[in-house]
């Protein structure tokens, strides 16, 4: 009996032994960039490439102002998975923010555009939320995001 009961506390204290916090991050970088890439050609897109990994369709580039990283913006979004399905938008007035305020996908991405630009952001994980699941998006999901810059305000 002696015996059993060490051996359970021994058990106990192996099984408490959390190490999910040193677990090392999975790099999804060639993963994401093989699935953007069949997206791309699968929907025919004409998608330009960034030295970080993003990519993005101007369809309108617009004529306004031209934000900088640190611009306090507001766009209408719509953001999906790769399979189509939305996980967030706004509606059309859109959401004010500085992009310093939101995934690196998006600080770089919007630079691309002017007031009154329209065009998709093709996110890899590296650049969104990383192999972290946030708010019931899957850690190493690429990103898709149809956007419109109203305003650089």
């Amino acid at each position: 009996m002696k015996y059993s009961l060490l051996a359970f506390v021994l058990i106990l204290f192996i099984a408490c032994d959390n190490n999910d916090s040193e677990k090392e991050p999975v790099d999804y970088k060639v993963q994401n960039e093989q699935e953007i890439t069949t997206y791309i050609e699968k929907n025919d897109l004409d998608a330009l490439k960034s030295d970080t990994g993003l990519y993005y369709v101007i369809n309108e580039e617009g004529t306004g102002e031209q934000p900088t990283a640190n611009s306090d913006v507001t766009v209408a979004y719509k953001g999906t998975f790769l399979n189509g399905s939305v996980f967030d938008q706004s509606n059309s007035s859109g959401i004010s923010f500085n992009l310093q305020q939101v995934i690196k996908g998006w600080t770089e991405g919007i630079q691309y555009f002017k007031e009154g630009g329209s065009g998709l952001l093709l996110v890899p994980s590296h650049l969104a939320y990383g192999s972290n699941n946030f708010n019931g998006i899957p850690g190493g999901s690429v990103l898709i995001f149809e956007i419109n810059l109203l305003s650089v305000n």
